[in-house]
């Protein structure tokens, strides 16, 4: 069956009463964070221990998350004018050319996987937990929460692919009227792969804690590598490079996450225990 070219031109909001609006975005987000606390959850059950915790650690990952990846873009992508608007990082509204309300726009996965790194650090300190289980247990749902926010990314028409001629190519209206791959899609559809395949293998075999964590990040930021070709670069720095930010910033991940399936690649003969 040959599918026609899918016209892209959604809503902004899935509620607007004016003086609030529940956009898809925010609402894809929310969804990300609630189906990963309902995975971890269970693998806090699974591995016995107390699950009490499970709010000090969304709280924690939830600001390592929004710190990392607001960082992250104003940086790695948009530093010449955040350089020169320190506060706007911080704060959600613009002051030039005129005071505006704007939200947090703007944030990137890899400042993300690095402020998660350092708020479960900051976590197991202070709770006592072995760091490499728990960097598993969220590694595990990274992909799922990523899936969900690449439908966010294209509800909000954004990160758009470059020109297609397929028959599912997508034109973005609020862009142009060009067909274009729907890479958040593609994305998303990869995420819940990964996302499946390591639960798979978390719940048949019992490898060494860490091990997981180095399988997400690798498989993760491998696939970010290849689609970044068909996707439009982010910022206008980007244009005739070779490899662009996403790519670049890609590679430290890919060695590091091999490196850690390296290191950690024996099998154990039990499940570790999570408290040290």
């Amino acid at each position: 069956m040959v599918l026609d070219t899918v016209l892209w031109n959604p809503s902004d909001s899935l509620i607007d009463l004016g003086f609030f609006a529940l956009r898809y975005y925010s609402m894809f987000f929310l969804m990300a964070f609630v189906a990963s606390y309902i995975v971890v959850k269970k693998q806090f059950v699974k591995h016995g221990i107390d699950v009490a915790l499970m709010d000090s650690l969304t709280v924690y990952v939830v600001l390592g998350t929004l710190i990392g990846a607001r960082l992250g873009h104003c940086l790695f992508y948009d530093f010449d004018y955040y350089s020169q608007h320190p506060l706007e990082i911080i704060l959600p509204f613009t002051f030039t050319p005129e005071f505006k309300i704007t939200g947090f726009q703007g944030l990137a996965s890899h400042g993300g996987g690095i402020g998660i790194m350092v708020s479960l650090i900051l976590f197991c300190r202070k709770f006592k937990l072995k760091l490499w289980f728990m960097l598993d247990q969220i590694a595990l749902v990274v992909p799922l929460a990523g899936a969900f926010i690449r439908m966010g990314n294209l509800m909000n028409s954004e990160i758009i692919g470059k020109p297609a001629d397929l028959s599912w190519a997508f034109v973005f209206l609020k862009v142009d009227e060009i067909p274009r791959h729907p890479a958040q899609l593609y994305e998303a559809i990869a995420y819940i792969l990964i996302f499946s395949l390591v639960y798979f293998l978390m719940s048949k075999y019992a490898k060494a804690s860490g091990f997981y964590f180095g399988m997400v990040i690798f498989l993760i930021f491998c696939f970010r590598i290849a689609v970044e070709f068909i996707k439009e670069d982010q910022s206008a720095f980007e244009a005739g490079m070779l490899l662009n930010m996403g790519q670049i910033l890609s590679i430290p991940f890919i060695l590091t996450g091999l490196l850690i399936m390296y290191l950690k690649r024996e099998k154990a003969t039990a499940l570790d225990m999570a408290r040290q």
